[in-house]
């Protein structure tokens, strides 16, 4: 169970600094440290850089934490306005901080449970103009504590929306009080799909599966090694992959991916066989 957490935003990051003022009205005694207090809580940790870039960030302060939450600007070609959550990594190459082929740990039900808030709060105080979605894990950095990308997009006037830093904020303090391990989710890799996850999207919101890191179809041929990755670095133990049957690819990709699988011993079912 975690208890002790470390929001990460970026100095240069008007999202990421929307986010955190607002999420310090809701720590109960600034003075102490989630260090000093005995039930969950959180610290701040403001970079000087980019937090996509390992070697901006302190390692040694981030490892004493049980949990890393980044607070960040999301940006798209398309300037949707986005609430997004997802883990980091690179499948291929880094082009954005991290490690080319490594990705972070994360956790399925922390996720499960974060989106399913951001989604209930983003209906409560209607920011009904926002997509609320998960993305497949991409950019970086690379740590060894597990972690989430919170953000918001995609341009400068959501960047500074008070309404919408308020929503994460929120979302992240109530997650961190509320987070609780379920013995009962499914586990799942997901496999395919578009880089916003619609399949991916109504399983997290619809049903008993928790999804972890999602490799989409723009990464493809998958390989042995990613999905080892994937595996290796969610927390919970997996129970299946999760395929996006329509969004892996050609006859031959598919292939390879249920190849890929069975020789690692790992079940899959597709994402229509799910009821959402």
């Amino acid at each position: 169970m975690y208890k002790k957490y470390l929001i990460i935003a970026s100095k240069k990051d008007m999202a990421g600094i929307n986010i955190t003022t607002q999420l310090s009205q809701f720590r109960e005694n600034p003075v102490l440290t989630s260090m000093q207090i005995d039930k969950p809580g959180f610290d701040f940790y403001l970079c000087e850089e980019e937090i996509i870039y390992t070697e901006n960030l302190d390692l040694e302060k981030i490892n004493k934490y049980d949990f890393i939450i980044f607070a960040s600007k999301h940006k798209s070609e398309k300037k949707e306005k986005t609430l997004s959550v997802h883990a980091p990594g690179n499948w291929r190459e880094a082009q954005l901080g991290g490690e080319a082929g490594k990705i972070s740990k994360t956790s399925a039900q922390f996720i499960k449970q974060v989106f399913e808030k951001l989604k209930s709060n983003a209906e409560q105080y209607h920011l009904d103009e926002y997509k609320v979605t998960l993305e497949c894990t991409h950019h970086g950095p690379l740590i060894g504590k597990p972690c989430v990308f919170i953000e918001v997009g995609s341009t400068e006037t959501e960047w500074k929306d008070r309404k919408a830093g308020f929503v994460l904020a929120k979302t992240i303090s109530e997650i961190i009080n509320d987070f609780k391990e379920n013995p009962y989710n499914e586990i799942a890799i997901g496999i395919g799909g578009p880089h916003y996850c619609p399949n991916f999207n109504k399983i997290q919101l619809n049903s008993n599966v928790a999804v972890s890191h999602i490799i989409p179809q723009y990464a493809l041929p998958i390989d042995e090694e990613m999905v080892k990755q994937a595996i290796d670095n969610t927390e919970e133990e997996i129970d299946f992959a999760l395929l996006d049957w329509k969004g892996l690819g050609n006859s031959e990709q598919r292939k390879q991916v249920l190849e890929i699988l069975d020789k690692l011993y790992v079940q899959h079912k597709k994402t229509s066989e799910i009821g959402k």
